[in-house]
């Protein structure tokens, strides 16, 4: 059973920081393309970044770029996101996900605001 769990949300103020992770277990997390997408308010999921098994990124949203990054550890299975310069429109619902499947963790909430 593929099983994604994210963790890291939080409400923090604007120009904060924050890491999201994603647990990863049920399939062959070093060989499979990762990503972060997310879903604000009264929007549909959109891709913020995408990691392939090799390291190389694709940019999804541009207003990520130079602030988010996103990484991996293949040995413990878990993807990252660092998050800085956090702006109110990141406000979210961020999940983990494979690109081109349907498996998607639950979600953890980013909120900023001040």
């Amino acid at each position: 059973e593929v099983r994604l769990v994210e963790s890291g949300g939080d409400s923090v103020q604007p120009g904060g920081s924050l890491r999201l992770s994603c647990v990863a277990s049920g399939f062959t997390f070093s060989t499979a393309r990762m990503g972060w997408a997310r879903q604000a308010p009264g929007k549909g999921v959109e891709w913020i970044l995408i990691i392939n098994p090799d390291g190389v990124i694709t940019v999804n949203d541009e207003s990520a770029r130079g602030r988010f990054t996103i990484s991996r550890d293949n040995t413990k299975k878990i993807l990252y996101l660092q998050m800085t310069s956090l702006r109110t429109e990141d406000t979210g619902m961020y999940y983990c996900a494979v690109p081109e499947t349907n498996y998607r963790g639950q979600g953890t909430q980013v909120t900023v605001s001040s």
